[in-house]
């Protein structure tokens, strides 16, 4: 198996000065060709570089495949990995779920959607789309750890299997935001709140 992409490791090295601009627009015109329900198969450099209103060399100069944009599209997509204030587990998690959601999460519940099936079908894209996750995965097991360490939550608390709860209902959330019907207003803290009733010590 060919070793995967993470984000940006396999851009080609520019010939001229990155372009931010022209980066946003790439990572953006994929995010939004996903969102319209094309699969990653059928999303080409051809018709990123129409929808992101630059030519392809632009794209060819910054990544060397569709794959590795398709991961950096995905990266921008997460957002970057926000500041803890490490006082508190419960602020703490709230501020990593609340980093998850944004006013284009419908949008990128789409995206999710999009990437479900080859996530399933390519080891190269579920790699690289890992390679996006695990750190921000690792911030909330550390939390739960301090936690434990502080004596905030139980002393036998399942870390992996706490983190599937906060993290799964999220994603869903996303997907399916009108179903369940629970609030999007307070909906971190109303999480968090409740899988601490059983995590708490």
């Amino acid at each position: 198996m060919t070793t995967a992409p993470v984000a940006g490791q396999e851009r080609k090295a520019p010939g001229r000065p990155r372009n931010a601009l022209a980066d946003a627009a790439i990572l953006h015109a994929v995010l939004d060709l996903l969102s319209e329900g094309q699969t990653v198969a059928a999303i080409s450099i051809e018709a990123v570089a129409a929808k992101a209103g630059v030519g392809k060399a632009t794209i060819y100069r910054r990544w060397a495949n569709k794959e590795a944009l398709i991961i950096d599209a995905v990266a921008a997509m997460k957002g970057p990995l926000p500041d803890l204030a490490g006082e508190s587990v419960r602020d703490d998690l709230v501020t990593l779920i609340k980093a998850n959601r944004s006013s284009r999460q419908h949008n990128y519940g789409k995206v999710t959607a999009c990437l479900m099936p080859e996530l399933m079908r390519d080891e190269q894209i579920m790699a690289g789309y890992q390679a996006v996750i695990e750190p921000r995965r690792e911030i909330m097991r550390n939390v739960l750890r301090r936690g434990v360490g502080t004596g905030e939550l139980r002393a036998d608390l399942d870390i992996e299997l706490t983190l599937l709860m906060l993290v799964g209902p999220n994603m869903l959330n996303g997907l399916f935001p009108e179903r369940p019907r629970v609030p999007q207003e307070g909906f971190a803290e109303a999480l968090v709140d409740a899988v601490l009733r059983g995590a708490a010590a």
